[in-house]
C-alpha cells in the first residue's frame, strides 16, 4: 500500500507519499480500506518531531479515518467485510489501509457520506469525553469554547446547544464568529480585539462559564480561572499557548473550581473503546437526526497532505480539513 511517511521531521514538505507494507489485523482488530482521513493539529506536531505515536501504534500520521472493512482479525464479531465505518486511531490514517482495534470503530452515521464521516471520530470523542464525561456540562449551564471555528470548536458548539447549554466562543475574525453563530453560539468574542474574561462576565451578569474547553494551555490558564463560575470546570485539551504557567490555587479554591487536563491518543484501548461507545450512544443519534453535523472546510487528495497541513497552520479553515484516498 501507500502511506504518508515522515522520513525526517520538518515542515509540510517532510510528508512523503511512499510505498509501505500492508497492515495485518491482530487479535481484536480489523483492517480498513481507507476512504478519507482528517488533519488534526497533533499531526502537525508529529510531522515536526514533537509528538511521537504511542508504543505499538502506526508510525504514519492520521488520528481518524473512514473506510470499508477489508479484513477481520481473530476474535472480531459484530462486523463484516464491506461494512462502511469510521474509526478513532492512534495513528495511520494517512494511508490506503490501516489496522484498527474493533472497539474504536463506529458505523457511518445516517445522512453522512463515507468520506465526510472521517471528520467525526476525533472531534466527537474529544468533545464528548471532556465536556460531558469529565466536566459534566448540564442543561442551562454556560460553556466557553476557545477556538470555536476549529474542528473541535464547531462540534463543541453543536453538542453544547443540543443538551441545552448556553455557548460562548472565542475566534479570531468576524467571519469565523459568524460561522460559530450559524452553528448556534450565543456569545461571540473576538480574541484579537476583546478580552474574553470581560466579555464573558458582561454576557453572564458576572457569573462566568460553568465549563471551559481550552486548547491554549499555559497562555490562557490565569484568565480561564478568572472566567470560571463558582463550581466551574476547566478542561485543557491543547497546549498551543505553552505548557507552563502559574496557577493561583486561592482563586481556584474560592470558586470551588477544578482544572482538568486530558489527551486522547495515548489512552489505553479499553478507555478509548468506552469513549467510542458513549459517542455512539449519545452523539450518533443527534447526527442521524440532523441536530449535529460534521463541518468540513475543504478536502485535499491524500497525496497533497503537505498543502492540507499548510492550511491548518494558517488557520485558514472553519471546521475540518479532509484528505481523500486516491485509490478509494
Amino acid at each position: 500500500m501507500h502511506a504518508i511517511t515522515i522520513p525526517e521531521p520538518g515542515g509540510p514538505e517532510a510528508l512523503v507519499w511512499s510505498e509501505v507494507p500492508d497492515p495485518v489485523p491482530g487479535e481484536g482488530e480489523v483492517v480498513l480500506d481507507v476512504a478519507a482521513s482528517a488533519v488534526n493539529r497533533a499531526d502537525l506536531l508529529q510531522r515536526q518531531g514533537h509528538y511521537d505515536p504511542p508504543p505499538g501504534a502506526s508510525p504514519y500520521p492520521g488520528l481518524e479515518c473512514s473506510g470499508r472493512i477489508a479484513a477481520l482479525g481473530p476474535g472480531v464479531s459484530g462486523w463484516a467485510v464491506g461494512d462502511e465505518v469510521c474509526a478513532l486511531l492512534a495513528g495511520g490514517g494517512y494511508a490506503e489501509k490501516v489496522a484498527v482495534p474493533v472497539g474504536q470503530l463506529l458505523p457511518v452515521p445516517k445522512g453522512v457520506d463515507l468520506a465526510t464521516a472521517a471528520a467525526l471520530p476525533e472531534v466527537t470523542a474529544t468533545v464528548w469525553s471532556n465536556v460531558f464525561m469529565v466536566a459534566h456540562l448540564r442543561p442551562g449551564e454556560t460553556l466557553l469554547v476557545h477556538g470555536g471555528a476549529s474542528g473541535i470548536g464547531t462540534m463543541a458548539i453543536q453538542l453544547g446547544k443540543a443538551v441545552g447549554a448556553r455557548v460562548a466562543v472565542t475566534a479570531g475574525s468576524p467571519d469565523k464568529l459568524q460561522r460559530c453563530a450559524e452553528l448556534g453560539a450565543d456569545i461571540l468574542i473576538d480574541y484579537r480585539e476583546q478580552d474574553f474574561v470581560d466579555e464573558l462576565r458582561k454576557a453572564t451578569d458576572g457569573a462566568g462559564a460553568d465549563v471551559i474547553l481550552d486548547i491554549m494551555g499555559a497562555k490562557y490558564l490565569e484568565r480561564n480561572v478568572k472566567a470560571l463560575a463558582v463550581n466551574g470546570r476547566l478542561a485543557v485539551i491543547g497546549l498551543q499557548g505553552g505548557v507552563k504557567a502559574e496557577l493561583n490555587l486561592g482563586a481556584l479554591l474560592r470558586k470551588r473550581a477544578a482544572v482538568m487536563a486530558t489527551s486522547l491518543r495515548g489512552r489505553p484501548e479499553a478507555e478509548k473503546a468506552a469513549i467510542v461507545a458513549a459517542v455512539r450512544e449519545h452523539v450518533w443519534p443527534l447526527i442521524g437526526a440532523g441536530t449535529v453535523r460534521p463541518v468540513v472546510d475543504r478536502t485535499f487528495p491524500m497525496t497533497e497532505a503537505a498543502e492540507a497541513h499548510r492550511t491548518l497552520e494558517r488557520s485558514a479553515h472553519v471546521g475540518k480539513v479532509l484528505l481523500t484516498n486516491p485509490a478509494a
